[in-house]
């Protein structure tokens, strides 16, 4: 079983930044994609960006070049750091980790971020 501890959630003015953390009860990072999904009221859930055991990373297009993920493999924690952001951000930001060879996906606790003036 894996656990995620999602931390760095809060409130920011537009164009302000913060910075998400994903830690793993275990090492997993040598066959687990990890990233975050969001969902925002009344729509759905959203892939935001994922970056997998080889470096790999990919994004959500609205958040190309505003946000980057990465991961630090000693720690077992994957990191999204998001810049310029604005008020279309606010969401329940949602960290996973997904074993790539069974596909088996795991959830941390939703994570709120609002963006704000």
């Amino acid at each position: 079983q894996v656990q995620l501890v999602p931390s760095g959630g809060g409130l920011v003015q537009p164009g302000g930044s913060l910075r998400l953390s994903c830690s793993a009860s275990k090492t997993i990072f040598s066959c687990y994609a990890m990233g975050w999904y969001r969902q925002a009221p009344g729509k759905q859930r959203e892939l935001v960006a994922q970056i997998t055991s080889g470096d790999n990373t990919n994004y959500a297009v609205s958040v190309k070049g505003r946000f980057t993920i990465s991961r630090d493999n000693a720690k077992n924690t994957v990191y999204l750091q998001m810049n310029n952001l604005k008020p279309e951000d606010t969401a329940v930001y949602y960290c996973f980790a997904r074993n790539s060879l069974s596909l088996a996906t795991y959830w941390g606790q939703g994570t709120q971020v609002t963006v704000s003036s």
